[in-house]
């Protein structure tokens, strides 16, 4: 079902076509806009809130300014929803997030108004620098570049970098503070402290009225620029001396805050800034969801990307079973965590800001104290989980696969190098779904299992996700120990079962077989199970063996495997390059056996968008593609003497 837009919004196929309105109809567009991606979202799902935060904002930068010639950057693109809209994609929005559909990210392929992929946070500021000197290089003075950053965002140490550089760079720079104290879960740190005391502060909000009456009159600069921004920068540095302002002292020339959702106010304040040069931030505060009373007044977490629901009641729509259902890995995760705590005192839990995601808002929840979200601060909360170990604690750091590649040098630096047990949990391994390339966790079983004092494992199921976060705190010399498992759903409705220690570098024989042997290793071995067992029946018998550890390899199992096998296929849902399809090569040369093998797995490209399962059958590692496996290696491949 296509969603009709409103008579505004139906003519506007670019933003030349948003700036033939008069200034005065912009207020029914944004109300436009703002229901057209709640009828969307609520029919197709996707994330909600961060972009209904943002449509006042979204419409007055494509007003004020000449995108795509302007550049305009999107911290992460949860919030960029309204820009895709007015940017030509509004006829194919409802593709959203969908296979073979649009991203739910800007997306540089995509379209000439996506200046920067991005899917990580914190990178906006860094981006726009980059183009920004690049404009001033090439002699293009006019051209405008403003980086829209969250103050979830703001947390991530890069940032901060960016924010440190654009300070002395001398570009033109405009960087905008999104404040609506959320990221997906709630902020939290000094900044979050630091930015409520600005919005609440008496004598910030005399100084913005002041200087917002003063710029708010004037439609051009015009001879008076330069007295008018002097006069702004002393009223400013004269309330420095009662209240420092961070971003003034990295020489950012600071504005605000303003009302985020006044869009007449905000093209005004957009027209002014976009005339003065140099780097300079303005502060705009918001409210996630806003317009979608559900979304103001409910669970700001929830309506992140609630999936689909009633737009009226504001019901989301839960999937009802009338058998019981296998868990969320994430949640076996929460739960064991909180279950191994309260027997050892020693485990502490770790996330950079996603409680809710990685379930670890339980042990928040229940042990406070012994639970860490850190923000958006991949690095901090590695090198933070090293400490913790270096005094006896047991630290879980529970990072996304995708992102815990922005902290691999502190996995070696601070933590593989020092030997230290801190244990890394990588939730949404393999393929995330619709969130796409920017959060497939594609490379972690590649770039973990090539350092040092790091053991490398994944379970097929709940049971051996338990079992492996026991071993992981039982006491052992040191080393690293990460445990990846993906986005989703296991096979186990019944799973809370007693737990058992798993010798490091133990695999598993699940079934023997005559001619081939498969090698898996995680949840998509299960893919494999039902293969065998398909083709049992028809009968064929095939070997199973789930490998459990990358690294250390079960060699006892392998020196098994290639004594009794000359036909085998890896089955791994990361990438063939270095993986674990890689190891079983390596092993097989290192000890001169000969096989055939044929490994599947997620190929040296960019996988797109899409349920894990159409991305499962792409790649060729769902069931269907590991019985074609099967069925070429048993036709066409010879058996080697």
């Amino acid at each position: 079902m296509l969603i009709t837009p409103g008579k505004l919004l139906s003519q506007i196929d670019s933003p030349a076509d948003l700036k033939k309105l008069s200034q005065a109809e912009l207020v029914t567009l944004c109300e436009e806009l703002r229901q057209f991606i709640v009828d969307n979202v609520s029919v197709y799902g996707g994330h909600f809130g961060a972009s209904l935060g943002v449509v006042e904002l979204t419409v007055a930068l494509h007003y004020v300014f000449n995108t795509p010639y302007d550049q305009l950057v999107w911290d992460v693109g949860h919030q960029a929803y309204g820009h895709k809209i007015l940017t030509g994609r509004r006829e194919v929005f409802h593709t959203n997030r969908m296979y073979r559909g649009i991203s739910g990210f800007p997306k540089r392929n995509e379209s000439e108004y996506d200046t920067f992929g991005v899917g990580h946070s914190s990178t906006s500021v860094s981006a726009a620098l980059g183009m920004a000197v690049a404009s001033a290089y090439k002699n293009e003075r006019d051209r405008q570049h403003v980086a829209v950053i969250g103050d979830g965002a703001l947390t991530g140490g890069m940032a901060f970098e960016g924010l440190n550089h654009a300070g002395v760079a001398d570009s033109n720079i405009l960087i905008i503070l999104n404040d609506n104290c959320m990221s997906i879960d709630p902020n939290v740190g000094a900044l979050k402290d630091y930015l409520t005391d600005i919005t609440t502060s008496k004598t910030y909000n005399k100084l913005k009225d002041e200087v917002w009456n003063l710029l708010g009159k004037l439609s051009t600069f015009g001879k008076s620029a330069q007295e008018i921004v002097s006069k702004v920068e002393n009223g400013i540095k004269s309330t420095l001396l009662s209240q420092s302002n961070l971003f003034e002292s990295l020489n950012l020339r600071y504005f605000g805050p303003v009302d985020g959702h006044d869009v007449d106010h905000l093209v005004a304040v957009l027209n002014d800034l976009k005339n003065i040069k140099g780097p300079k931030i303005l502060h705009c505060v918001t409210v996630k969801g806003k317009g979608y009373g559900p979304a103001e007044k409910g669970n700001a977490t929830t309506w992140h990307a609630p999936g689909t629901f009633d737009k009226i009641t504001g019901e989301i729509y839960k999937k009802t079973y009338d058998t019981p259902q296998p868990p969320k890995y994430q949640d076996v995760f929460g739960h064991t965590l909180v279950e191994l705590a309260k027997s050892n005192s020693k485990i502490v839990g770790i996330t950079p800001a996603m409680p809710s995601g990685s379930s670890l808002n339980m042990m928040m929840k229940e042990m406070p104290e012994r639970a860490f979200d850190v923000g958006i601060a991949e690095q901090h909360a590695v090198t933070f989980s090293a400490g913790l170990a270096t005094q006896g604690l047991v630290p879980f750091c529970n990072i996304y696969s995708s992102f815990m590649q922005r902290a691999y040098d502190q996995v070696i630096h601070d933590v593989c190098i020092q030997n230290l047990p801190v244990n890394f949990c990588l939730d949404r391994a393999g393929f995330a779904g619709a969130d796409g390339p920017t959060h497939h966790g594609a490379y972690d079983i590649a770039y973990f299992r090539c350092i040092p004092n790091m053991v490398v494992a994944a379970p097929m199921n709940e049971q051996e996700l338990r079992n492996l976060m026991y071993t992981a705190q039982l006491p052992r010399e040191g080393g690293a120990f990460s445990i990846r498992y993906p986005r989703g759903q296991g096979v186990m409705p019944h799973w809370r079962t007693p737990f058992e220690k798993i010798a490091l570098g133990t695999g598993r024989k699940i079934k023997d077989g005559d001619e081939v042997a498969l090698l898996t290793i995680g949840h998509i071995g299960n893919y494999a199970v039902a293969v065998c067992e398909q083709l049992s029946k028809e009968g064929l018998e095939i070997a199973h063996y789930d490998l459990r550890f990358v690294k250390p390899l079960d060699e006892a199992m392998l020196h098994e495997v290639f004594s009794k096998y000359k036909k085998v296929i890896t089955v791994e849902d990361g990438c063939l390059q270095g993986g674990m399809g890689s190891a079983v090569l390596e092993f097989m040369a290192d000890h001169e056996y000969r096989a055939s093998v044929k490994r599947l797995g997620i190929p040296d490209d960019v996988i797109e968008h899409g349920e894990q399962s159409e991305l499962h059958a792409e790649c060729g590692f769902d069931a269907a593609g590991i019985r074609k496996a099967v069925e070429h290696m048993l036709e066409r491949v010879p058996t080697l003497a």
